[in-house]
């Protein structure tokens, strides 16, 4: 498997929003956290454009941490790799013994490993077992949720998770069928969903299966519920002065991610009061101007940036005790 094809999303403007927190004088050793290692591109990057800076990247596919592992060998005990899901973070740096860090990063969305390797069931271009799991050595794959959850749940999975306006359909057809035969291969998903589909409802938005597959693999991963947690956790890990940023790939993370940053970066003092108590002060200040959006030469050299948007804010004072 060649590591060549794998493009970091906006990698520099990643870079640019860290820097002046893993460039503090104030702080000689800077520790930087990859919250999600995937292929080690923006790891690698930040060890590299930081030389200081000590790296703690987490993953939850150990084939990930495999890859990374020889990837970033060459920066020795630079780089701590951790199997581990993003919203442990707080035992992960408990565990280390690093109280604070300068700089957090989210890659949010599938690896472009995960989506490559065809017998993990992501993409839906190719046949393949229907698994999706990120962590293959626990959890339940994307074919038992389909082959088991009473359909009303299903329904709210794809309205929720893949915002598909034609759930109901996919669903009817999907009982319908797991009934003559469960469900194991993403060929037969596929087919079934376009079958499924109004003429209309097929000509926009590339292909008809994708936002089904992305709210079972968001089901599988429980990534949405991950993601609520992770965040504030992560802001919580940041030393004053410290930055983060985060990339998301579809409306429901990057609102999720909005939401967090903007109740950081607001005055939660009570109206009238004629000096702000520092305590109602906003811990937070942003960085990007709503979401900012790779460039259409990033875009037409790696298509998998197009629906990437990046937010980043920087922590500008302790929460009160």
């Amino acid at each position: 498997m060649s590591q060549t094809r794998h493009v970091p999303v906006m990698l520099q403007r990643c870079l640019d929003l860290l820097a002046p927190a893993l460039q503090d004088q104030a702080h000689p050793q800077p520790v930087v956290v990859d919250c999600t290692l995937g292929l080690g591109g923006h790891s690698e990057a930040l060890l590299e454009a930081f030389p200081t800076a000590r790296l703690i990247a987490l993953d939850r596919d150990k084939e990930a941490l495999r890859l990374s592992g020889e990837r970033l060998a060459p920066y020795g005990d630079r780089a701590t790799l951790v199997h581990a899901v993003y919203d442990e973070l707080p035992d992960v740096l408990a565990r280390l013994g690093v109280p604070k860090v300068q700089g957090v990063l989210f890659d949010l969305g599938v690896s472009s490993m995960q989506l490559d390797e065809a017998d993990r069931g992501f993409a839906y271009a190719q046949d393949a077992p229907l698994d999706m799991r990120m962590d293959q050595t626990t959890g339940i794959g994307a074919a038992e949720v389909l082959n088991t959850y009473p359909p009303g749940e299903l329904v709210r999975i794809l309205r929720a998770y893949g915002e598909e306006k034609q759930a109901k359909r996919i669903v009817s057809a999907v009982v319908r069928e797991r009934e003559k035969e469960p469900f194991s291969n993403s060929a037969r998903l596929v087919e079934l969903i376009r079958d499924a589909l109004p003429q209309a409802a097929k000509r926009t938005g590339g292909n008809p299966a994708k936002r089904t597959f992305q709210a079972l693999r968001i089901e599988v991963n429980g990534e949405l519920s991950v993601l609520e947690r992770a965040i504030p956790a992560a802001v919580e890990s940041l030393a004053v002065g410290g930055r983060i940023a985060v990339l998301s790939y579809h409306s429901l993370e990057d609102r999720l991610v909005k939401q967090v940053f903007a109740a950081g970066a607001a005055n939660t003092a009570p109206p009238g009061l004629p000096v702000v108590p520092e305590r109602y002060q906003p811990r937070l200040k942003l960085l990007t101007r709503g979401a900012e959006l790779p460039t259409e030469e990033e875009v037409a050299e790696n298509r998998r940036a197009a629906p990437a948007r990046l937010r980043g804010a920087q922590r500008i004072r302790e929460d009160e005790r």
